[in-house]
């Protein structure tokens, strides 16, 4: 009977095996390390993004409120929100002489046609904020400064005067304003002194915050809870009046059904 070849041979197929094993567990580790490194850089990417948008957008705050108080010529203090509006054709009661009215006239007037010019900024002394206040609560608007909310009262005007901002952004200090801060709203013709009333939390479909009260009112808005991931599922509501409000009719205002943000 003839022998077949190789027989009795033993091939040791151990080490190979090893040596296959190996390499996969290599190849998974280079995996598992390349994504990390892709994560890590996108999370440092996106931490720079953000760091630099909030600086530019503290920077861009500050330079309109420089740009602001340029125009600002009328330093007192009023308790009465009636006065002509911030930012309107209207010179302020303190001007000194004819030729310095000409000039606050031609200031107001630039102004007026100009969006990147505030209409007032907000002053609140325990949070120490100071942003400029303009018109409307688009993403623009509210990564550079808080918005005036279409629907509640314009500024000077009765009312209530709604205005939002980010609770990540220039609102994040809401938080620890309390019943009997102050808050005051200076506008081209002069400073409107509020004192908080009320805080509450209330659902994004509950506007009845921002309809037209006995006199005249402040109301700030933003998003809840400040530290939520993600779309805030609740608002954030600072009421104020000032603390000698006349007693006088006030305007009706439409207040859209609006989220806010």
């Amino acid at each position: 009977m003839r022998a077949k070849p190789y027989a009795g041979l033993q091939i040791d197929t151990t080490r190979d095996t090893q040596a296959m094993s190996q390499a996969k567990e290599n190849a998974n580790h280079r995996k598992t390390a390349r994504a990390e490194l892709a994560l890590l850089v996108l999370g440092v990417a996106s931490l720079a993004f953000w760091g630099t948008a909030r600086v530019e957008s503290i920077f861009r705050s500050r330079a309109a409120v420089r740009e602001f108080n340029a125009l600002d010529l009328s330093p007192s203090v009023s308790t009465d929100s009636t006065r002509g509006q911030g930012g309107a054709n209207r010179v302020p009661e303190t001007i000194s002489s004819p030729s310095d009215g000409k000039k606050v006239q031609a200031q107001i007037e630039s102004s007026s046609e100009r969006t990147d010019v505030p209409l007032a900024v907000l002053w609140i002394p325990r949070i120490r904020l100071e942003v400029p206040v303009l018109e409307g609560t688009d993403s623009l608007t509210l990564n550079h400064a808080v918005g005036r909310i279409a629907g509640t009262a314009r500024l000077g005007e009765p009312g209530n005067i709604g205005i939002a901002g980010h609770r990540d952004g220039f609102f994040r200090g809401l938080k620890d304003v309390t019943v009997g801060d102050t808050v005051e709203l200076r506008t081209l013709t002069g400073t409107v002194a509020y004192k908080v009333d009320q805080v509450s939390i209330v659902a994004p479909e509950d506007v009845s915050v921002l309809n037209p009260k006995a006199g005249p009112s402040l109301t700030l808005v933003t998003c809840y809870p400040f530290y939520f991931v993600g779309s805030a599922p609740r608002r954030y509501i600072v009421s104020a009046s000032p603390p000698r409000a006349p007693e006088q009719g006030v305007l009706s205002a439409s207040i859209k059904s609006d989220p806010f943000y």
